[in-house]
């Protein structure tokens, strides 16, 4: 009988730092396909699989460290939770909020969320506060009031939030049965990088695998703070899920650069929505842009002659499609073929 996916607590409560005794929260979160992409590897002289985080719940990675946070706030006896959003978190947090049972608050960036992350925060009943700001000055009213009232901030300073998505690193080690040479991630807000780093040091620690990968970043040219050196105070980028100039994860984020031997580096919007289009159309994997930012990185290194021959590569695809149609739309031309009802008329359109 095949096995029934549990989600990610359940499914590694080993690996994570809960008792026999807590409530895990899940929306089937997790068990997301890794999906061979022949056409990335020919372009690029290497073994590349992408991780598609867009098959999750709300239709982001954020639900692995979301059922986490949400589960760990549950078990504490929080009534209210707080969090900082562009959008994909803001839809997790409500998601989870709602099975939980809790109150939802999210304070988003005014006039600078795509309409399909709002729509989700909306629906799953979550209140709403823009401020005239951008998300790093959401994230730090979002700390304050942690520290200061009894809500609990589940963004990805929460610690808990990053052990819920250390686990896809342990997906990517289990499907390909070892762990790839090189890792490949956007970087925003920087907690994806330095989880998955964490994964791959526990699962090689734990000896389930015997190697480490390189992991590569890539952040949008305008919101590159750590190509920079330094916090950006106006980041701007049509990746609006990377649009963060002060990573909250900088510390972590390094070390995993550091550490594993690897890089983050920044492509420009040009660069994202050429990936997204080629993800759609050669590999059948619709991203929203800040995906997209992954694998333009990867075509950018391979570009300058960094890839090294036959490497086995994982991509991380961060978001679905879905999320943000506006921008993809922008991108082709929108108008019909029109005809008669007649299949003569069908057959010369298709140029049959």
């Amino acid at each position: 009988m095949a096995h029934q996916w549990r989600g990610v607590l359940a499914e590694y409560r080993d690996h994570l730092p809960f008792s026999d005794t807590d409530a895990l929260l899940s929306l089937g979160e997790g068990g997301t396909p890794l999906v061979p992409a022949p056409a990335l590897s020919s372009a690029v002289g290497a073994d590349v699989h992408i991780k598609v985080e867009g098959q999750n719940p709300t239709g982001s990675f954020k639900d692995r460290g979301m059922a986490s946070a949400m589960s760990k706030a549950l078990n504490d006896g929080a009534s209210t939770v707080v969090c900082a959003s562009t959008g994909n978190t803001s839809a997790s947090a409500a998601a989870y909020a709602a099975t939980a049972g809790l109150t939802c608050v999210v304070l988003l960036p005014q006039g600078k969320i795509a309409a399909g992350k709002l729509a989700q925060a909306v629906v799953h009943g979550a209140k709403l506060v823009q401020v005239e700001g951008n998300f790093d000055d959401c994230l730090e009213i979002a700390r304050k009031l942690h520290a200061e009232h009894p809500v609990e901030l589940v963004n990805s300073v929460n610690p808990h939030r990053l052990q819920g998505q250390k686990t896809a690193a342990f997906e990517v080690c289990d499907a390909l049965g070892r762990a790839p040479d090189i890792h490949i991630l956007p970087v925003g807000n920087a907690g994806n990088i330095s989880a998955y780093w964490m994964g791959y040091q526990e699962y090689r620690d734990a000896g389930v695998t015997a190697q480490l990968p390189a992991m590569w970043g890539f952040q949008a040219e305008r919101a590159a703070p750590f190509v920079a050196g330094r916090p950006i105070p106006d980041p701007e980028t049509v990746a609006t899920a990377i649009r963060i100039g002060a990573p909250a994860s900088w510390n972590l984020a390094v070390a995993a650069r550091d550490d594993s031997g690897g890089l983050i580096d920044a492509v420009s919007d040009e660069q994202i929505l050429d990936a997204q289009k080629r993800l759609a159309a050669d590999v059948g994997i619709f991203v929203e842009p800040a995906s997209a930012a992954g694998v333009a990185g990867l075509l950018q290194q391979a570009g300058h002659g960094r890839v090294p021959e036959d490497a086995t590569i994982t991509v991380t695809v961060t978001g679905n499609g879905l999320k943000d149609i506006d921008t993809a739309l922008s991108q082709h031309d929108l108008t019909p073929t029109v005809i008669e009802a007649d299949i003569a008329a069908a057959a010369q359109a298709m140029g049959l």
